[in-house]
């Protein structure tokens, strides 16, 4: 029994100077000082993302990169515009001006975007929007309003459009905006 027992503490002991000795490496004191920290990543990451980000101002903005309005987007008549207003899923309002596009041209339009003006009661802009044009889309079973490229509109002919907005001023005058046809897609 003394030759277990003896055994027992041998080992405990063995044991105790096991774990003291895994405690001083973790003992504050023994650590090395740690080398100083390399800044370059983090610089260069910065740089980066400071790079994406003016990206996409520039290049994800609503407006025309130029003023200048493509030539054919005259023989684009705009008649019977309406509003109307509508909520979404979200609970929010969407508000749609529909009207009938006329191609007076000679050359099958496959996409086009107007541009919205809006005014306030003395007149003076509060937004200006530049949105992508949707045509009434003949032959479905349903009134469907889609890309202008999955139906072209050809020379002489008209279509039911719409364009969608989901923000609109609070200052706004209530009227119906100036629509002007700014960019033109032909084939």
């Amino acid at each position: 029994m003394k030759v277990v027992r003896s055994k027992i503490l041998s080992r405990m002991a063995d044991s105790k100077d096991k774990l003291e000795t895994a405690g001083e490496s973790f003992h504050p004191r023994s650590r090395e000082p740690e080398s100083a920290r390399n800044w370059l990543p983090m610089i260069v990451g910065g740089v980066v993302v400071l790079i994406a980000v003016t990206l996409v101002v520039v290049f994800v903005r609503n407006k025309p990169l130029s003023n200048q309005v493509d030539p054919y987007a005259a023989k684009l008549q705009i008649s019977n515009l309406h509003m109307e207003t509508a909520e979404n899923f979200a609970g929010g309002s969407v508000t749609y001006i529909e009207g009938t596009l006329t191609n007076t041209g000679d050359r099958k339009v496959s996409g086009a975007t107007m541009q919205a003006i809006f005014k306030n009661s003395l007149g003076e802009l509060v937004g200006d929007p530049v949105l992508p044009v949707m045509t009434l889309q003949p032959n479905t079973p349903i009134v469907d309003y889609g890309p202008m490229d999955r139906a072209p509109l050809g020379a002489g002919q008209k279509r039911d459009f719409r364009i969608t907005l989901e923000h609109i001023s609070a200052d706004w005058d209530g009227q119906i905006p100036q629509l002007k046809v700014v960019a033109v897609v032909t084939s």
